[in-house]
């Protein structure tokens, strides 16, 4: 029998996928290898305008000598669409292991929003169109209002965690905004050579400091990266941009473990 989270039989069909298939560390720990693709579900049309960006900046970073970091390529389905029935395809990378380093993840947030920046000047029009959880919760974290409705039906504490970390900002400038990836913690992989390989794009237009603010948290969160690790994100922007990175993931978390947030009291100055 398939197991319920695979990818059903039509969406092998369009993307020409052979091969066993297997499911894959890394990311939200949804994806399958059939072959030589990588089939990730959870997307749709609205993240059209992504793939090409991701497709040039990959070929450019894989022609890069030396290479300082990589990016999964994506590959378009049969029909010539990016994605199908929510499921989108890159190119698998043999020899990889997920990285759990915490200085180089955020080396790697360094280089790929330098390239980003370089690559993607405006914004991207195609970001208004997502409405996903993540979407709603990035909105959300810029906007005290916002994030304090959308707390206000939840149980469990997380409309008073919602309510002490939106007290605590402020209009602190972040620093320029851009595309950047939102998710880079679970998203950076190590290839056979030791080269970050990032995998999963998770888009938005904010500022780098937020998203590396993302990653921080989240490998103190959930990669057993130590505490102090925060130390540096308690003061100025950088708190600023930690106390957004946190209500982006409370307001986005399918079940917020709310105690694990208190716990490390970003809203305390």
């Amino acid at each position: 029998m398939p197991h319920p989270s695979q990818p059903p039989d039509h969406v092998l069909d369009l993307f020409a996928a052979e091969g066993v298939l297997e499911p894959l560390e890394g990311g939200r720990g949804t994806s399958w290898r059939a072959g030589d693709l990588v089939l990730s579900p959870g997307h749709d049309e609205s993240e059209a305008w992504l793939a090409p960006i991701q497709a040039r900046l990959a070929v450019r970073l894989d022609e890069a000598s030396p290479r300082s970091l990589r990016l999964a390529l994506p590959v378009p389905a049969r029909d010539g669409n990016l994605t199908a029935d929510g499921w989108a395809a890159t190119r698998f990378e043999p020899g990889t292991t997920p990285c759990r380093h915490l200085a180089t993840l955020q080396a790697t947030a360094h280089l790929l929003h330098a390239r980003l920046a370089a690559a993607v000047p405006e914004r991207p029009a195609g970001l208004d169109a997502r409405d996903d959880r993540w979407a709603r919760a990035e909105r959300a974290a810029y906007d005290g209002t916002a994030a304090r409705l959308a707390a206000r039906s939840d149980p469990g504490g997380i409309r008073d965690l919602v309510r002490s970390l939106e007290a605590a900002l402020d209009e602190t400038d972040l620093g320029r905004e851009q595309l950047v990836h939102t998710d880079l913690a679970n998203n950076v992989l190590l290839d056979a050579t030791g080269i970050p390989f990032v995998i999963d794009f998770s888009p938005a237009w904010r500022s780098p400091l937020w998203a590396e603010a993302v990653c921080v948290l989240d490998a103190v969160l959930w990669q057993d990266a130590p505490a102090e690790a925060l130390d540096d994100w308690r003061s100025g922007a950088q708190r600023q941009a930690m106390l957004r990175a946190a209500l982006f993931r409370v307001l986005s978390d399918e079940t917020c473990d709310v105690a694990r947030y208190a716990a490390l009291d970003l809203a305390d100055a």
